[in-house]
């Protein structure tokens, strides 16, 4: 294959695409297969001549669409999304094109700028203060263990790097349950481990209670152990728990500790002024992390970090062999020095792609559509007997359950295998609950309300069933 050859398919490849999403809503979200289906449909070797592209399309076509759960689907309610909106879409195909590895400013200058305007952008999109700079990372995942390395070797005065941790003393973390699992597996990585971990008691609302958190540092200060920081969470992802962002922050900021915000998921509808109240103080962070990814189009992977001061996150991260240094004297950024991985993709296209395309009016229009849809949603499920709200719409997410575990769980696995939409479940309060958030870049207030539609037939006929 060659670049002709591209240019032809990639034409074709285009048509597949707008035909693919036009007809989603006529898939199931999920598919009806079998764990090992699609692996025997391949060969057991690879091929030892070319095979024609012709032939290649064609399998592509006969396997994959049908093997997939569709995260662009309209009715994807489950975990939340991954959007891809079409700016996105044709701003990755641009990137993919070049194929830039951007590790340093001179590997790819317009990367490393491009990125560095578009976090300038999102902060001031969300209301951030103009002093946060910031980086883009695949996953809030990387995002949350780069903040946790950098609190470690400043609490450690950089001994952990240089020398280990080994003969350091109990490194200790606080969050509470709340938070997202990546946290836990930060902890790990970072060697603090689950004992290292202290899930700080949250009140009736799942928020952080500074009170118990200050008890807790103070606590393991006396044992003599070292705390070397505080992470939040805005919109949990379990049920939407958000800590109380300021008054933890007073906090961590009394017991000297540096701050990190996990907003992953709700960071994106601080794009809304009226939304802020719910991270009110966050300008006080150390670092925070959303993903546009999540809900403003921008799709899979794009995770922006804004940093108060880099200086510490650079100062752990950043490694430069002699054949990564280079001689320019004005000293330009290279974001390798602010994460873990060397190599690095252009995310930051897809982001001026996005905003410029639809404009914040019309980021800001879609996010509010989907908190308006989530509770009125929220409001029918409220009203069917049988069904009752178990956690209250934080922003689009909520979550609901049947009278017992037995019968939420008979419920969601039917509504799943039916495929018309696709719903999660978590367990909150000891209580199994299914899990329903809009996001979706497409969906409209039809594509959400067929939930209810769903719910009712399904209860219908266990009623039918039950009576006959």
């Amino acid at each position: 294959m060659n670049h002709d050859d591209l240019n032809h398919w990639s034409k074709r490849a285009a048509d597949w695409a707008r035909d693919y999403h036009a007809g989603l809503r006529d898939r199931p979200v999920r598919p009806a297969i079998t764990p090992g289906e699609i692996a025997a449909k391949l060969p057991q070797k690879a091929p030892e001549a070319p095979e024609p592209m012709e032939r290649i399309f064609a399998d592509f076509e006969r396997i994959v669409p049908d093997g997939m759960t569709h995260w662009q689907h309209p009715r994807f309610f489950a975990y939340f999304p991954a959007n891809a909106a079409p700016a996105s879409m044709l701003a990755e195909q641009l990137a993919n094109a070049i194929a830039a590895q951007g590790m340093l400013w001179q590997t790819a200058p317009a990367a490393t700028e491009i990125e560095e305007v578009m976090v300038r952008w999102l902060a001031g999109a969300l209301g951030l203060p103009a002093r946060f700079s910031g980086t883009i990372h695949d996953s809030a995942t990387v995002a949350t263990l780069s903040a946790v390395l950098a609190m470690r070797e400043a609490a450690l005065d950089w001994a952990g790097n240089a020398e280990g941790l080994a003969g350091q003393p109990k490194l200790t973390l606080y969050a509470s349950d709340q938070t997202h699992s990546s946290i836990d597996k930060a902890a790990r990585i970072a060697g603090i481990g689950d004992a290292g971990l202290v899930k700080v008691d949250t009140d009736a609302n799942l928020s952080m209670r500074p009170e118990a958190l200050a008890a807790a540092i103070e606590a393991d200060r006396a044992a003599g152990h070292l705390p070397i920081g505080v992470i939040l969470a805005v919109g949990g992802t379990s049920v939407g728990g958000t800590d109380r962002i300021a008054d933890c922050l007073a906090v961590a900021k009394a017991a000297g500790l540096p701050t990190h915000v996990d907003a992953a998921w709700a960071g994106s509808a601080m794009i809304c002024p009226e939304f802020r109240h719910i991270w009110a103080g966050v300008e006080g962070a150390d670092s925070i992390v959303f993903n546009p990814h999540k809900w403003l189009g921008a799709q899979f992977d794009c995770a922006v970090q804004f940093l108060a001061d880099p200086s510490d996150q650079i100062r752990t991260l950043g490694l430069k062999p002699a054949f990564l240094t280079t001689p320019e004297a004005d000293a330009p950024t290279d974001f390798n020095d602010w994460t873990v991985p060397l190599g690095r993709r252009f995310r930051a296209l897809k982001l001026w792609f996005v905003m410029r395309a639809y404009g914040l009016e019309g980021l800001r229009a879609r996010i509010r559509n989907h908190v308006a849809w989530a509770g009125d949603l929220a409001g029918e499920i409220a009203d069917m007997p049988g069904l009752e709200i178990v956690t209250a719409p934080m922003l689009s997410l909520f979550t609901f359950a049947a009278e017992s575990d037995e019968e939420t769980a008979r419920l969601i696995a039917e509504i799943n295998a039916e495929g018309h939409v696709y719903l999660t479940q978590t367990v909150h309060a000891g209580r199994v609950a299914i899990r329903m958030q809009v996001g979706q870049f497409d969906c409209t207030r039809e594509d959400v309300m067929a939930v209810a539609e769903v719910l009712r037939r399904h209860r219908a006929g266990r009623a039918r069933r039950e009576a006959g």
